[in-house]
C-alpha cells in the first residue's frame, strides 16, 4: 500500500523508532522529474518542527548510504495530522470505531471510494461499515486510507 515491497518501511521504521518516535508509515510518489518520499511520525507529546528536522537529518544520512530510491527525490517528514493515514493492519485495529475514507486501487463491489465506520481487520481485509452494509476491503488493494477528523470532538477537547 505505501511503497514497493515495503523495503522503505523496513529501512525507515527502525531508524524512526530508534529516535523515540512512532513510525506511522511512508508514502512514496515516483515522478518523472523528482519523486517524493513522505515519512509520517508521531509521539504521545505531539510532533514539533524540531522533531521533523531531527528525523529528517537522520533519515537523509541513512537513505544516502542505503540508496533505496533511484534518482532524485524530496524527503518530507510530517506528523500524521487529524486525518491520519492508516497503513498497517495494526492501524486499522487501533482505530476501530473511527470514521475513515478509503481509496482502492481496483473497484470493490463496483466502487473505488469508500467512507464509513472502521470495524477493524479480518483475514487480510479492512472491514468498513458504510450505509448499513459491511465491506471487506483487501488491505493489499488499498491505495490510501485516512481517518475522517471529528472536528466537533477535537474542538471540545481543546477547550
Amino acid at each position: 500500500m505505501s511503497d514497493p515491497g515495503n523495503r522503505l518501511n523496513a529501512l525507515i521504521g527502525p531508524a524512526v523508532e530508534g529516535l523515540g518516535y512512532e513510525f506511522v508509515g511512508t508514502e512514496y510518489r515516483p515522478r518523472r522529474q523528482q519523486s517524493l518520499l513522505r515519512v509520517y511520525i508521531d509521539h504521545e507529546a505531539g510532533i514539533s518542527l524540531d522533531d521533523c528536522a531531527r528525523v529528517s537529518n537522520q533519515l537523509s544520512a541513512l537513505l544516502d548510504v542505503e540508496e533505496p530510491i533511484k534518482g532524485t527525490y524530496n524527503l518530507e517528514v510530517s506528523s500524521p495530522g487529524l486525518d491520519r493515514p492508516l497503513f498497517f493492519e495494526s492501524h486499522f485495529d487501533r482505530f476501530r470505531g473511527a470514521r475513515i475514507r478509503v481509496k482502492m486501487c481496483a473497484p470493490v463491489a463496483g466502487q473505488r471510494n469508500f467512507k464509513g465506520t472502521l470495524d477493524g481487520c479480518r483475514d487480510g481485509a479492512v472491514i468498513l461499515l458504510q450505509d448499513g452494509e459491511e465491506h471487506a476491503l483487501p488491505l493489499e488493494d488499498i491505495s490510501t486510507a485516512r481517518l475522517i477528523p471529528d472536528i466537533e470532538r477535537a474542538a471540545v477537547s481543546d477547550d
